[in-house]
């Protein structure tokens, strides 16, 4: 019967992920050759290939991939072990790391943490602020125990590593210059700014948002100034340089601009919870991820 190496196994699995030796051996804190050694002894160990060359990289063989579909259920299994032994304290106690990205802390997290912190003072929670898309590799590097994304981050096609939970729906409002000539105008429509000029990012998930909602209206928003952070895009709005679709969780706390609600377009955002398969079943992580519902619940 084959001895299975838990150690070696995550390797192949951080190697799958990363895609290069390298990168794995950056990730867990090894040599390049401390990396290939124990790849190698686990492929001597179950008795087939389980990479092979492709240039000046490896690629994983059929049967690689077929011993990393076993190990996800067996560390998923080994999760839900970890929640079970953690369960002696009820969750009364204990660590949890969370990886938040930066609109997200002060509305939801914050919230979250100081009920916890009424309910349950022996809980500790520890809060690492980083970019939606950065979660994943936080979770899967075993960095945070749960992290808050958007949905339009989530791994294409799911992954069979993670849980996630929706937390909510956070709309888009428009924010327009004070002066703004449809700042005061009933029923605003996205359509109704087509001839504006836009402020938001030039990539990624949020610029994919932006001129998704604006084509879903039927036009192509103009950007006249290329910006990723609120306060930078909110203060170009609040002088005159352009009109920007603003999360919810934003404009509940901007000012001087004007913020309308598009009653007709609604466009969203979804705002996730995701943790590493199995330890949702942990006490502790269940009463901070129980936390963060009930400040959504209020949010929404």
């Amino acid at each position: 019967m084959t001895e299975w190496d838990l150690k070696k196994l995550r390797i192949l699995r951080t190697l799958a992920d990363r895609g290069t030796v390298t990168a794995t051996a950056e990730a867990l804190h090894m040599t390049p050759s401390a990396v290939s050694q124990a790849l190698t002894n686990l492929a001597r160990q179950v008795g087939v290939p389980l990479l092979e060359a492709q240039g000046r990289r490896v690629r994983l063989t059929d049967a690689a991939r077929l011993v990393l579909r076993h190990t996800e259920a067996v560390f998923a299994q080994l999760e839900r072990a970890d929640a079970e032994l953690s369960g002696y304290l009820a969750g009364e106690a204990g660590e949890v790391r969370i990886g938040a990205f930066s609109t997200a802390v002060p509305v939801l997290v914050v919230p979250a943490v100081a009920a916890l912190r009424r309910s349950h003072p022996g809980l500790e929670v520890r809060v690492h602020e980083t970019e939606a898309a950065e979660s994943w590799e936080l979770l899967s590097a075993r960095s945070v125990d749960l992290a808050l994304s958007l949905a339009a981050h989530a791994p294409v096609g799911g992954d069979p590593r993670f849980t996630r939970v929706t937390l909510l729906e956070d709309p888009l409002d428009v924010a327009l210059p004070p002066d703004h000539p449809l700042a005061g105008v009933p029923d605003l429509r996205l359509a109704d700014l087509a001839g504006d000029r836009w402020i938001y990012g030039g990539s990624g998930p949020w610029s994919q948002i932006t001129r998704g909602a604006c084509e879903a209206a039927g036009f192509v928003p103009r950007r006249a100034h290329e910006a990723a952070g609120w306060t930078a895009i909110l203060a170009m709005v609040q002088a005159g340089m352009g009109v920007a679709l603003v999360p919810r969780m934003v404009t509940s706390r901007a000012s001087g601009v004007t913020v309308r609600v598009l009653t007709y377009d609604r466009p969203t955002r979804h705002v996730i919870a995701a943790l590493r398969r199995g330890a949702e079943a942990g006490p502790a992580v269940s009463r901070v991820l129980d936390a963060l519902r009930t400040a959504a619940t209020k949010l929404s």
